[in-house]
């Protein structure tokens, strides 16, 4: 493909042995075998002060949040894990989404979400698989401007649910988590041509 989609993956988790990042590389795999340049980041790697507007205007858009909402941009799609914190997203999705909001002088509101795709999954150890997070960030992204693919999946007994190597012990969930990514990649083809 000459000019492959990019694709933005990460989860919203900052534990080392996520189960969300193993999710969303497992859709990231899809996506590139869909065509899609895929770029994975570790939110753990753009650590942040909690969101506070009179500490952007004191000091500006801290230099971490910066080059976060630069790689916004860099990214037509997004695939996001959102682990589910006490029947919601996590603070550290939450934080760096009102980071990247912000706009710099002279930009647009939502400039780095307005008319992203993304696709939305997650796991957890409980028996929803984190379901009620994700119908929280369906109408977070969406109320930012963002187009969020249909289809999401949800991983229940996330502890029982991967295999050493980080597939899913289950090969239809296997391949509906790959088709989330898929899905993003191919739409994003699509609207490119």
């Amino acid at each position: 493909m000459s000019n492959p989609p990019k694709i933005l993956a990460f989860a919203g988790s900052a534990r080392e042995a996520s189960f969300n990042k193993k999710l969303v590389q497992i859709a990231a795999n899809g996506a590139r075998k869909a065509g899609a340049e895929v770029t994975y980041i570790d939110l753990r790697d753009f650590p942040m002060p909690l969101f506070d507007q009179d500490l952007e205007a004191a000091e500006g858009m801290p230099p971490y949040a910066q080059e976060l909402k630069s790689l916004f941009f860099a990214h037509q799609g997004l695939l996001i894990a959102s682990p589910e914190y006490n029947s919601t997203i996590s603070p550290l999705l939450k934080n760096a989404i009102d980071w990247v909001s912000r706009p710099a002088p002279g930009e647009p509101m939502l400039a780095a979400f307005s008319g992203k795709l993304v696709g939305i999954m997650s796991t957890s150890p409980g028996g929803l698989g984190g379901l009620r997070g994700l119908a929280q960030l369906r109408e977070i992204l969406a109320n930012i401007s963002m187009v969020v693919v249909p289809h999401q999946i949800a991983i229940p007994q996330a502890f029982e649910a991967f295999t050493e190597s980080g597939t899913l012990n289950d090969p239809q969930k296997q391949e509906a988590v790959e088709n989330i990514g898929a899905t993003v990649a191919q739409m994003l083809t699509k609207l490119n041509a």
